[in-house]
């Protein structure tokens, strides 16, 4: 009798424990949801961040707010998250510079990329075009090349700061090539734009939807873009994996995640209601016209992605010997 006894109040117990799991995931959320943004409020990150918030806002129909924590080049507000309570109420919009080149280039990150964060979903990615002044003496991947190797260290490029996404696409351009080119960092895209513009620098990386106008206009000539596909959006210009360098790419990628820690139904039920509005005809339409693509990928496969695009800028940065100032 006492067996069965206690058999029955250890099955209460597993269906009040199991109960009380379900009853935490249905409630979730009960309060305003913050989605931190590591940079300042108008920049890429920040608008794809507020869009998400507000797909998230009327399915939940909770508060889904945007902050904004700039600084150390993301580091300030990606560590804030890394340091929240794991209970799915305070999110991060992560992309390289907070994660994959971050865990290189700063020694003493105060943060572990991995370890202090749970992936949810790659939100989206975007490629970045490699654009030439036109006074330069080219017209393909191939011809800069050969310039680069007739002239070494003589071109310079410009990056929007050292670690930066366009530097790394240059950087590991550079390797792929076995080519010489020179630095030229610059406090953000916007400055580094200008000079190219100006014909004070040769050549840079950057997203689409910032080089393209220019190109348009014939400010600038295209040469190649980082993905491994063609991206829609400029259908004529190669990639430069298919310019001769195979399985060349570069992309600027969005993702979200939570604190370490942050229950698994937590994460699925954010990652699906995040798939959901991410793959809503407004949302691709929007997307798309940003030159976006979007991914909606699963918790384990954006973690996945993490730690292989760790491994990638780890060695672009050590074969560099890449050094913040």
């Amino acid at each position: 009798m006492k067996r069965l006894m206690a058999s029955l109040a250890a099955t209460a117990v597993c269906s009040f424990a199991g109960g009380a799991a379900w009853s935490a995931d249905a409630a979730y959320p009960s309060k305003t949801v913050r989605i931190v943004v590591a940079f300042a409020a108008g920049g890429s990150t920040d608008l794809l961040a507020r869009n998400i918030a507000q797909g998230l806002n009327e399915a939940w129909k909770q508060p889904v707010l945007v902050d904004n924590r700039a600084g150390g080049g993301g580091i300030v507000g990606t560590e804030h998250v890394a340091k929240s309570a794991p209970d799915g109420y305070t999110l991060l919009v992560g992309t390289p510079t907070t994660h994959a080149v971050a865990a290189t280039l700063y020694p003493k990150l105060p943060y572990d990329p991995q370890r202090n964060f749970a992936p949810i979903t790659e939100i989206a990615y975007i490629p970045q075009l490699l654009s030439v002044h036109p006074s330069i003496p080219v017209k393909s991947v191939k011809d800069l090349v050969a310039l680069a190797k007739a002239r070494p260290a003589v071109l310079n490029y410009g990056s929007a700061g050292s670690g930066s996404t366009s530097h790394m696409a240059m950087e590991l351009f550079k390797s792929a090539a076995k080519i010489n080119l020179v630095h030229v960092p610059y406090k953000g895209t916007g400055p580094a734009m200008i000079d190219l513009l100006g014909g004070h620098i040769a050549l840079m990386f950057d997203v689409i939807m910032t080089s393209l106008p220019h190109a348009q206009a014939g400010k600038l000539r295209t040469l190649g873009v980082s993905s491994l596909q063609r991206h829609p959006i400029v259908p004529d210009v190669p990639t430069i994996a298919e310019s001769g360098y195979p399985g060349y790419e570069a992309l600027v990628w969005f993702g979200l995640f939570a604190p370490a820690g942050t229950p698994a139904d937590v994460v699925r039920k954010i990652q699906e209601e995040t798939a959901r509005t991410l793959k809503s005809p407004k949302m691709r339409e929007l997307l798309a016209g940003q030159g976006l693509v979007v991914a909606a990928s699963s918790p384990a496969d954006f973690t996945a992605r993490v730690a292989s695009e760790i491994t990638k800028w780890r060695k672009v940065i050590q074969d560099a010997g890449i050094k913040l100032e």
